[in-house]
């Protein structure tokens, strides 16, 4: 069983950054594939980003491909969301998710365990 708890979020302005981490309970969270979804108001869940247990691997989604890294600290039980050039289009909820395959996809489907989200809003 794996517990996720995401942080980070908030109110910025386009342009600026923010980095968002999911904190994971659990001692095999470094075998898991750990991914980031989002999900803004009336809009499906959405793929943003994804790695590896080794961090050697990483998928990103062609909406934030070039400002948007995804990194993980095994040693802290922490993935990372690291998210520049935001934009109005980015403002959704934003969780966390472990796959326990190591499969690194870009589907929900593919992920065994969530966290309840963070707020991410991008004024314009």
């Amino acid at each position: 069983q794996v517990q996720l708890v995401e942080s980070g979020g908030g109110l910025v302005q386009a342009g600026d950054s923010l980095r968002l981490s999911c904190a994971a309970s659990g001692r095999a969270f470094s075998n898991y594939a750990m991914g980031w979804f989002r999900q803004a108001p009336g809009k499906d869940l959405e793929f943003v980003a994804a790695i590896s247990w080794s961090g050697a691997i990483t998928r990103y989604a062609g909406s934030v491909k070039g400002r948007f890294t995804i990194s993980r600290d095994n040693a802290r039980n922490t993935v990372f969301l690291q998210m520049n050039s935001l934009k109005p289009e980015d403002t959704a909820v934003y969780s966390c998710a472990a796959d326990q395959q190591n499969q690194v996809v870009t589907v929900r489907w593919g992920f065994d365990y969530w966290g309840q989200g963070t707020q991410v809003t991008v004024s314009s």
